[in-house]
């Protein structure tokens, strides 16, 4: 098993481990000469690297999503970890163990599709639970579903990161449709098992996240919407209106327009899909903010493109005590005349007694008196 994981690596610590490469750029210094500046990965998170010299006798050796073996020294660089590298070698895939370098979810990807599956032989709409187990009785594609991504990188971007992020929904989507009246359950949960079933095909997961050229061109809302009208077509007698509204449920999850929706929401179950989905995909992202930041020291992780803000480290800020608050209270000592003296001149707040008679105090004062 490689040793150590991102997440163990400390600075000022020797390295010699294997990484694979999520980024590759050939830059030059100031001197004319080429340096490699990298993003490496494991499962469990992202390195920061560079190799200042000798970097010519290597970066044509190597790509992106290559592994390589290392040797270097970290150190902490502006608040993050940085690996200088001194040695690096390109290795075959059949020296490593593939799933410690990819993210995954932590749920094992075979119960959640049977948990998947009893939710749908949970349904009481006879067309609605025809649909999804002719859906999930094409095994290439119940393979695929159990294994996707649900993002390349905004939220959910692991393995088996698409069943997961379904699974979350659905119990909210039932938490929240007991709440409000007249919600049809099984139309709701319907919605929230296929809205992303286009991304088994948009996205590319077999080595790094990507895209497929079938995702770049017409992207998982439209790819979902077909793939469902075509099962729907196989099922004997199929309410047309009620494909209709699975397909709108598909079309308008993401809830508006300008975020690639074609529609928006028009019915109840449509729009509390749209922001079931936003909250699980934010509350996940914030997760994984915390999770994987670089930054050393600091209450604060760096800035989330996604989520357009920083996040709090909350319980690093709960645990921290402020340095005037820890600190042990100075003694007292004995005060000479002097200081006794100028201390009856300081007003309760601290600062300086005000003066006593004023030029307005003394005006106000006679006035007084002469009535």
């Amino acid at each position: 098993m490689k040793s150590p994981f991102v997440v163990e690596i400390r600075p000022e610590q020797n390295i010699n481990t294997t990484f694979l490469v999520l980024a590759k750029d050939i830059r030059q210094k100031k001197s004319g000469d080429p340096f490699l500046s990298l993003m490496l990965a494991d499962k469990t998170g992202e390195l920061d690297a560079k190799m200042w010299d000798n970097a010519a006798e290597v970066m044509e050796t190597f790509d992106r999503d290559d592994f390589v073996r290392i040797k270097g020294l970290t150190q902490n660089f502006q608040n993050r970890l940085q690996l200088t590298i001194h040695k690096l070698q390109k290795i075959e895939d059949s020296e490593i163990e593939v799933g410690d370098y990819f993210p995954a979810s932590k749920h094992d990807p075979r119960e959640m599709e049977r948990e998947l599956r009893q939710l749908i032989a949970g349904f009481t709409n006879p067309h609605l639970k025809a649909l999804l187990e002719t859906i999930f009785a094409d095994e290439r594609l119940a393979t695929a579903y159990r294994t996707a991504p649900a993002a390349k990188s905004i939220h959910h971007a692991f393995l088996s990161g698409l069943i997961e992020h379904v699974l979350s929904m659905a119990k909210v989507a039932k938490f929240t449709a007991s709440h409000y009246p007249d919600i049809d359950v099984d139309l709701l949960l319907t919605g929230v098992i296929l809205h992303d079933i286009g991304k088994v095909h948009e996205l590319t997961y077999h080595r790094g996240f990507g895209y497929s050229d079938e995702g770049q061109l017409v992207g998982h809302i439209v790819m979902g919407f077909q793939m469902v009208t075509e099962k729907a077509a196989g099922i004997p007698g199929f309410p047309p209106r009620l494909l209709q509204l699975v397909q709108h449920l598909i079309l308008s999850h993401h809830g508006q327009l300008e975020y690639g929706s074609p529609k928006v929401p028009v019915f109840p179950e449509a729009l509390l899909l749209h922001h079931i989905d936003n909250l699980d995909s934010k509350m996940e992202a914030m997760r994984w903010t915390l999770e994987r930041d670089t930054r050393i020291d600091g209450f604060w992780t760096t800035y989330n493109p996604s989520l357009e803000r920083v996040v709090l480290k909350k319980l690093r800020y709960l645990e921290d005590k402020p340095a005037v608050a820890a600190a042990a209270p100075p003694q007292q000592q004995p005060k000479s005349a002097p200081a006794a003296a100028q201390q009856q001149q300081q007003h309760p707040s601290g600062g300086p007694r005000p003066q006593q008679n004023s030029l307005f105090a003394d005006k106000l004062s006679q006035a007084i008196k002469s009535h």
